[in-house]
């Protein structure tokens, strides 16, 4: 990793209109789409920056999201988001510091768990990230015809937690669900 690599934690409404845009342009170029919409949509409340010298060169956020195992308590949950390396900084452990200091932070804040839907399920298996291993739903706005939760079953979707200080006792194979939201993916 590189020596002169700096980790800070930034709350989202603190942040800077031209740092915003750094974000933005940094996950546009990483992810190869327009994710402008997604980065403000998502209600974050917190972004982690890293910087080389004064580059921006990797990025992740956290958006509270509410997870519920089984029939228990609804957990508030750190849901990571949108974790990202500007290219020509890929595989030097610059997202890795990105997701620890996510989680540090996330546990700072006494958060019940963290979240993901990974697209790099390696990373986060190297850092203590589990499978959820039960099956998958969203919790709908409306009751469907048929499903009085409304539940919206998601059986194609891969979610890993990380379990904090805060974070009970948990039994990854029964059912996880999250909350319904209009921006970005349901997971």
């Amino acid at each position: 990793m590189q020596t002169s690599l700096s980790i800070t934690v930034i709350w989202a409404d603190k942040m800077a209109d031209s740092t915003r845009q750094e974000v933005i342009h940094l996950c546009n170029e990483a992810y190869g789409e327009d994710l402008e919409r997604y980065l403000t949509g998502c209600n974050p409340d917190y972004h982690v920056l890293a910087r080389i010298c004064t580059s921006l060169v990797g990025h992740g956020m956290v958006a509270t999201r509410w997870l519920q195992a089984g029939e228990g308590p609804l957990l508030r949950t750190a849901y990571v988001e949108l974790v990202a390396t500007s290219p020509g900084f890929r595989r030097k452990g610059i997202g890795a510091a990105v997701a620890r200091k996510l989680t540090d932070e996330a546990a700072a804040q006494r958060f019940d768990l963290a979240a993901l839907c990974p697209a790099d399920t390696d990373l986060y298996s190297h850092l203590g990230w589990e499978f959820w291993q039960g099956p998958l739903f969203i919790r709908g706005s409306t009751e469907k015809e048929g499903n009085p939760r409304g539940l919206i079953a998601t059986p194609e979707e891969r979610v890993m937690v990380l379990r904090l200080p805060d974070t009970p006792p948990l039994d990854l194979s029964r059912s996880l669900t999250a909350e319904w939201r209009d921006v970005g993916e349901l997971w």
